[in-house]
């Protein structure tokens, strides 16, 4: 057991930014076909990366950098406690606090670009943290842990039992992912009429690990979509790695089809969605089990 947790979290570190990046090319390329556009090479993410890595850092504070080394740190840490079969609410806990790290990196800056995309992804936290830890908890009922391991072993597919749920974790993903219509304080493209959001004075070596981390951040929460259909034959693997990139190209698809909305409609639909989908999928397993 303790052999394959350290085989996954090592193919974790090593492989999730290398499909995370690919994962990003393909959405850039999806979304210029959309647009009529031929669109960037799939590996182009890696090529602004690289090029992030050899520009010089310009930082309005030292601190600033810091706080997104702990930034990074925290949301890989997430990811390796949940690949290695850990506890859904200390992952959870992790990428929480990673958050608010990248939050006060925006703040020490004292930028107003940085500010108002620091005040907005604070507010998208408030939208979806609900729907996340009500994911846990349903995966509790259904299994009897919060452990991951013991989650993807079971003798049946949690999709079924957790539909409403699973739809209400597609749900925020749109949030997670920073697509329209709720790329409130950062976005990847180039209409952020905040220039870059939360990421404004953020450069060089700095910017360039806050993209890999996010592809880390992107791999584990479709992770999450993963386990709604693993169970312990190899079917359920399949169906689960197939169900992940039909929901990364769902997010693709309402990224450009929907035009951004304002924080009142992200925080109040995120919240109907939890309470609709999320809370009542929890009472019908309290009640069936």
């Amino acid at each position: 057991m303790i052999i394959k947790a350290i085989i996954s979290i090592i193919a974790y570190l090593i492989l999730a930014p290398l499909v995370g990046g690919i994962l990003a090319g393909l959405d850039r390329k999806i979304t210029a076909r959309m647009q009529g556009r031929v669109g960037p090479p799939i590996m182009q993410p890696f090529y602004d990366v690289l090029k992030l890595f050899e520009k010089e850092s310009i930082t309005v504070t030292r601190v600033q950098d810091f706080y997104v080394m702990i930034f990074v740190i925290f949301v890989i840490a997430s990811g390796v406690i949940f690949f290695g079969g850990g506890d859904l609410l200390l992952v959870i806990f992790a990428l929480t606090v990673g958050s608010a790290f990248l939050i006060i990196a925006a703040y020490s800056s004292n930028s107003p670009y940085a500010e108002v995309g620091a005040e907005r992804e604070l507010l998208q936290m408030m939208a979806y943290e609900p729907m996340v830890l009500i994911t846990a908890i349903g995966f509790y009922m259904y299994t009897g842990s919060f452990a991951v391991r013991d989650i993807i072993v079971g003798g049946s597919m949690p999709f079924l039992p957790l539909i409403g749920i699973f739809f209400g974790f597609i749900f925020i993903l749109t949030i997670k992912f920073r697509k329209s219509p709720f790329d409130l304080s950062m976005s990847h493209h180039a209409h952020q009429e905040l220039v870059k959001g939360i990421t404004t004075e953020f450069s060089g070596r700095t910017l360039g690990f806050i993209e890999i981390s996010h592809w880390y951040e992107n791999v584990f929460l479709l992770g999450f979509v993963f386990m709604f259909f693993a169970n312990a034959t190899p079917w359920g693997y399949v169906i689960g790695t197939v169900v992940c990139l039909l929901a990364y190209f769902l997010e693709v698809l309402i990224d450009n089809s929907f035009a951004r909305m304002k924080w009142q409609v992200a925080f109040k639909s995120s919240w109907v969605v939890a309470l609709i989908l999320g809370v009542v999928n929890i009472f019908v397993l309290y009640v069936i089990i």
